[in-house]
């Protein structure tokens, strides 16, 4: 029997965008950035933080 490939799912249940985001960082981020646990989830949720509070500015 074949394992079934693991999918991965948003915590969130709401779908991620199919195109990633890129940003380019200052030499040594993108390294230290990855030995944070969660990084990518922590990440997300101060993306959308960003994104509110902006849009409160407006």
């Amino acid at each position: 029997m074949v394992p079934q490939l693991l999918q991965v799912f948003p915590f969130n249940e709401e779908p991620f965008d199919k195109s990633p985001l890129c940003v380019r960082v200052r030499e040594g981020v993108k390294d230290k950035l990855k030995t944070i646990p969660n990084w990518q989830e922590r990440l997300r949720n101060l993306i959308d933080e960003f994104i509110e509070d902006n849009d409160n500015c407006q």
